[in-house]
């Protein structure tokens, strides 16, 4: 189903305006109305007023959900121009022509991309996790192979006895005493005998 709107006699070039049309054909309609309202041309204003219009007949006259709707067509014709003169040099004149455009825009109906379609088909059953994923089952191997490598080591460490069981196993040895030096004698009596001997 298609749905149309038609504006007459918009003051705007048609080039001006097929240019913004062809950015925004075939897309969906709200989409490209959001994008029209900050487009910095005058024709894109035009077009966007097109579009609002035609969504709003799709919805009264048919029902449906503008968010259903996509641009199926956009047409650009030329209307009637106005003709002004501009004075130049010598008496003479030049001719403007003040152009003005015709747009028709054309919406259709659509399912998005994120709609669900339903079917008369049985649903699949979920999955179960209890199997692990084919990553899961690489890295749980290698991570086996390691504690595998690692088993001897642990083993030696575990055998080796404590520190305390050393010392509780090591022999106690009994200090040694201090020899007792014998201290020379005394050199006083023989310097006293000297001096008597001076003294007689």
């Amino acid at each position: 189903m298609q749905v149309q709107a038609v504006a007459k006699y918009i003051r705007v070039q048609p080039r001006k305006v097929r240019i913004v049309a062809d950015e925004v054909n075939g897309k969906p309609a709200a989409q490209c109305v959001a994008e029209l309202r900050y487009h910095t041309s005058k024709s894109a204003q035009a077009l966007r007023k097109v579009l609002i219009s035609a969504m709003a007949n799709a919805r009264e006259n048919h029902g449906v959900d503008p968010e259903n709707l996509r641009i199926a067509r956009i047409m650009v014709d030329e209307g009637p121009s106005m003709k002004r003169m501009m004075p130049r040099a010598m008496g003479r004149g030049n001719r403007i022509l003040k152009k003005t455009s015709h747009i028709t825009v054309i919406v259709e109906e659509f399912e998005p991309a994120g709609a669900v379609k339903p079917h008369g088909t049985k649903s699949k059953p979920r999955p179960t996790f209890a199997a692990p994923k084919k990553g899961k089952k690489k890295a749980e191997e290698k991570a086996e192979e390691v504690v595998e490598a690692a088993a001897p080591v642990v083993e030696e460490v575990v055998e080796t006895p404590a520190v305390e069981e050393v010392v509780e196993a090591a022999p106690e040895e009994t200090p040694a005493e201090p020899e007792t030096v014998a201290e020379a004698p005394a050199e006083e009596p023989a310097a006293e005998a000297n001096e008597e001997e001076k003294g007689a």
